[in-house]
């Protein structure tokens, strides 16, 4: 159950964010669940989630200038040119 809190907490937290910086934290936190995984030791999981945030940080730089965005009245999701700096 605890885990479960700590998913939606950090669910909710990535949703404010803009979507270079929830690359970026999705990238981390995949890489750190797959280096905890696979070594069953911290510095795994340190490692996996600083190779994660970088990964992410590449997937940012592939968007061409586009982000996803979500209209918050309807629901409807569409790809816009980013704001500058991302």
């Amino acid at each position: 159950m605890r885990a479960v809190i700590l998913a939606m907490a950090a669910a909710m937290a990535l949703s404010a964010c803009t979507t270079a910086e929830q690359d970026v934290g999705v990238g981390a936190a995949v890489g750190a669940t797959a280096g905890a995984i696979i070594s069953g030791d911290v510095e795994g999981a340190l490692v996996g989630g600083a190779v994660g945030a970088l990964a992410g940080y590449l997937v940012t730089r592939q968007r061409d200038g586009r982000c996803l965005y979500r209209d918050r009245r309807t629901g409807e999701r569409y790809v816009s040119r980013c704001p500058k700096g991302y």
